[in-house]
């Protein structure tokens, strides 16, 4: 009959020694420390900004700031600009790096070292220089359009998105899975958007949010290349009325978190249904 009494404990009574005690988890002062500050870090500011576009002249809260929103001059016109913008210029970021990043990886994985230091110098160059040559070297025609910002925006991007892909392509076995489908017949436009783009699921919404958050917030080349985006609009509007500038701010900032808050949703909700399936 085999023994009730756990092999460690017989070993600690022969041994003359105590029992095993659990270890209880403790709680490390210095990481609620650190939570706390980083949390005041960034909800003081936040609070601070909605609790002066809350309040009128006087210092009562008020919600006129906020209900005259839409019907300030320049205003729609700076957010649908700013709209525009952000879809051109996801669009032809992920038109270009997704597949760029499949065949870097695919066909030449000892570029990758090369790709890392091309797609890191956006942020070394600093945008204000960026915009500057990009002013001088386009076309006349080109300068005409706010879409030169889209053009500018892709090269923003780049070190976001292609280091989302990267990570993507990395956790995949994308050799295996493009030869399994030109071996069915697949041809390469197949292979992409029905194999590979799939697989990128995470990785392709890592840089959604990413680009889409840097296109809904950047205010420098914007205003150089006078188009009034956004960010523009409400750093201009500031000196006529700094409690609905700071009222547009918060609602875009709100607007900005829910969107990025559904895209992020929409990849848990599809990695439920796929566990549910492996489950069952």
């Amino acid at each position: 009959m085999a023994s009730l009494v756990p092999d460690i404990v017989v070993d600690a009574l022969m041994d003359g020694g105590d029992l095993p005690t659990r270890r209880r988890p403790r709680l490390r002062v210095w990481r609620l420390v650190v939570l706390l500050i980083a949390g005041a870090y960034f909800l003081i500011p936040i609070y601070a900004g909605l609790r002066f576009s809350l309040e009128n002249d006087a210092g009562h809260l008020s919600l006129y700031a906020v209900k005259v929103i839409p019907s300030e001059p320049g205003f729609t016109q700076a957010f649908w600009l700013s709209m525009r913008l952000a879809i051109v210029t996801l669009a032809i970021t992920l038109v270009l790096m997704v597949p760029t990043s499949v065949y870097v990886h695919l066909k030449f994985p000892r570029l990758r070292r090369v790709m890392d230091f091309v797609t890191i110098l956006p942020i070394v160059i600093p945008p204000i220089v960026l915009i500057l040559g990009v002013l001088r070297a386009a076309p006349l025609w080109l300068r005409a359009s706010p879409y030169l910002l889209s053009l500018v925006y892709v090269i923003l991007s780049m070190p976001f998105v292609y280091r989302s892909l990267d990570a993507g392509l990395s956790a995949l076995d994308l050799k295996t899975l493009v030869e399994a489908s030109r071996s069915l017949g697949g041809n390469w436009f197949n292979t992409l958007w029905r194999v590979v783009v799939p697989n990128l699921r995470s990785a392709l919404l890592s840089a959604t949010v990413l680009t889409l958050a840097l296109v809904l917030g950047e205010f420098t080349m914007a205003s150089l290349d006078l188009w009034t985006t956004l960010p523009v609009w409400i750093y201009q509007f500031q000196q006529v009325d700094a409690h609905v500038s700071t009222a547009v701010s918060m609602v875009s900032l709100l607007g900005t978190w829910l969107l990025i808050t559904f895209i992020v949703s929409l990849d848990r909700s599809q990695s439920r249904r796929n566990r549910r399936k492996t489950d069952s």
